[in-house]
């Protein structure tokens, strides 16, 4: 769990902060979907983060091991749509880690299991919402993987 956490705070979050700030000028429609997904990955770190304290664990935010511990790849592409495809890629992998987290925990704990369910739902809508700009970016079809 501690993992996922640090994944969806530090990685996908940083992610579209940073996107936010590279594109907010001619951009800033696409800076403000960044932004909005940016604040809804803090909640979700939040969300996290109150639940392994509950457990009497502790968060682990430490920034120095962050891409060893992350489950997707930081790239500082300063294309736009290369920055999106990113995002998009990181929020798949968000949606699968907190899947398999879900099926892992089965009945055990279902206090966390509650938690980590309702977050692929907020993922797949970011992950729309990407996939929904990249069909709207001039270029963005033609480079498509």
């Amino acid at each position: 769990m501690a993992a996922a956490s640090r994944h969806d705070a530090e990685g996908v979050g940083r992610l579209h902060k940073r996107h936010y700030y590279t594109v907010s000028g001619i951009h800033a429609g696409v800076a403000v979907e960044f932004l909005e997904h940016a604040a809804e990955e803090q909640a979700h770190v939040d969300r996290l983060a109150r639940r392994i304290v509950q457990l009497g664990g502790e968060p682990d935010f430490n920034p120095e091991t962050l891409t060893a511990r992350s489950h997707a790849e930081y790239d500082d592409s300063l294309d736009l749509i290369e920055m999106v495809k990113e995002d998009l890629v990181a929020e798949r992998i968000a949606i699968a880690s907190y899947t398999e987290i879900v099926d892992w925990l089965g009945d055990g704990d279902v206090t966390t299991r509650c938690v980590f369910e309702d977050l692929p739902t907020q993922e797949e809508e970011h992950a729309d919402d990407l996939k929904s700009l990249l069909e709207r970016l001039p270029g963005a079809l033609n480079s498509q993987d």
